[in-house]
């Protein structure tokens, strides 16, 4: 490890810190980086199994979100809804799995709320939300089971698993929050086509219950094993000074560097750049989120056969899945804001390509579109995900993204809900335009982010927050 003796000083082991000693290194802004600790002195293993972990617990409660539209139909017939008002109990359970990622990293970081107890509050929710669609026919006591407590339970186990992995690896994150965040779409594979070809009103409930156990036992069997590492913790291998040692994680710092210095969540909103990420996740989410509620039913709308429309779904969930882990890996090598912005276009121009396909009546290129919108929707959260700390720091990332998460909590409302009103006055066409041209303004904003308090790629005394 390279540093200037005048900025390092030995620590002693402490409570977390069981097996050896660690030192706090100084960079020229005052970024404070604890180093000489691995990740098996602090775990007794290796940190990958803080990637398979978080992953296998998003890949649980994505049945909740990317299966939803499948088993619309089915939900509405059982419990005699409309279709709005189904959609609508979808749109609570996003605002309310968005909403908690403030409050629940603002309790973390202040040692409230350890991840554990998150991981097993939140599968207990997850269990009685499923419970709730599964035996409520009332439609407020269905959106307060499933929306609310559903909703919160979900959002509690997506933010500790996005935060745990951006603790972990802070010299490169990209490709393993992409990973991560992949599991929460296309985990929901079974689930789709489950509730497209064997779920109806003679066994739904059955169904719906057994789900809800299967997510209590994976998230908490997950769960056990989390922990956090101490604050301002840098791997051993890389000197986060001169980007000197690992070979790969060097050249991947050189491309995204580390935030300058730690920004509390105040001071992360005054740079200006995260209201602005935040008003571009809610854009973008809003175009995600009308996909993925309406995608079968467009299908069907069109006259394509149910194996087009669940396979449509399916397509989409699987690439949602993959687009994330193989954009966070390209992030690394591109920069997160470049690869951000190509996500966004992409994203839009699947919206007009899926209406051009429903036009012509073509299932290969509805499918193909399909495919190109799952691809953009699901990939621009690990972006944001990343950008965050690689903003903003890691210590308080669990707010912060917390913050820009929150955004996907009004998208929700419109991508959803207010979806739904759309298709009614405009129709699938006009719905879907309108989504192509939300996505394209946001990636005109994407563009305007900057790294705060940092120029040319490396720390500088006296940076101003520019690219």
């Amino acid at each position: 490890m390279t540093a200037d003796p005048t900025t390092a000083r030995n620590t002693p082991a402490g409570p977390d810190t069981p097996n050896r000693s660690y030192r706090e290194v100084t960079d020229a802004r005052g970024r404070v980086y604890r180093v000489g600790e691995t990740d098996r002195d602090i775990l007794g293993h290796s940190r990958k199994l803080m990637v398979y972990l978080p992953w296998v617990s998003m890949m649980a409660i994505s049945v909740s979100e990317y299966a939803y539209g499948s088993a619309e139909d089915t939900l509405s017939a059982a419990h005699g809804w409309t279709q709005s008002n189904t959609f609508w109990i979808l749109s609570v359970w996003v605002f309310f799995q968005a909403g908690i990622a403030f409050p629940a990293g603002w309790l973390r970081e202040r040692g409230l709320l350890t991840a554990r107890r998150a991981m097993y509050t939140g599968a207990v929710m997850c269990l009685l939300g499923f419970l709730a669609l599964s035996h409520l026919d009332n439609v407020p006591a269905a959106v307060l089971g499933f929306g609310v407590v559903g909703g919160v339970g979900s959002g509690l186990i997506y933010a500790t698993c996005i935060n745990m992995v951006g603790k972990w690896f802070p010299e490169r994150r990209g490709a393993r929050t992409g990973f991560v965040n992949g599991g929460f779409a296309y985990g929901s594979l079974p689930f789709i086509f489950i509730f497209n070809y064997a779920f109806d009103t003679g066994n739904y409930s059955e169904v719906l219950d057994l789900i809800g156990v299967y997510v209590l036992i994976a998230v908490a069997v997950c769960a056990y094993f989390f922990k956090d590492p101490p604050k301002n913790w840098w791997p051993a291998d890389v000197d986060p000074l001169s980007y000197s040692g690992n070979g790969r994680s060097a050249a991947l710092l050189a491309k995204n560097p580390p935030a300058v210095r730690q920004y509390t969540p105040k001071e992360a909103i005054r740079t200006g750049m995260l209201p602005l990420m935040w008003v571009t996740i809610v854009m973008t989410a809003g175009v995600s989120i009308f996909g993925i509620s309406f995608q079968v039913d467009y299908a069907k709308d069109v006259g394509f056969g149910p194996l087009v429309a669940a396979s449509s779904m399916g397509v989409m969930a699987v690439i949602n899945g993959v687009g994330r882990a193989v954009v966070g890996w390209l992030s690394d090598l591109w920069g997160r804001k470049s690869t951000l912005v190509f996500v966004i276009v992409l994203l839009g121009l699947a919206q007009f390509g899926v209406i051009w396909a429903g036009d012509i009546k073509n299932e290969w290129l509805f499918l193909f579109f399909a495919f190109l919108s799952g691809f953009g929707g699901g990939a621009f959260y690990p972006m944001f995900a990343a950008l965050t700390p690689d903003y903003f720091g890691e210590n308080y990332n669990a707010t912060n993204y917390g913050l820009v998460y929150s955004g996907k909590l009004i998208s929700g409302l419109f991508g959803g809900g207010l979806g739904s009103m759309v298709v009614g006055a405009w129709g699938y066409d006009g719905a879907y335009a309108l989504a192509g041209g939300v996505s394209m303004v946001a990636a005109v904003l994407a563009l305007l982010l900057r790294r705060p308090g940092q120029a040319d790629g490396r720390p500088v005394p006296g940076a101003g927050p520019v690219s």
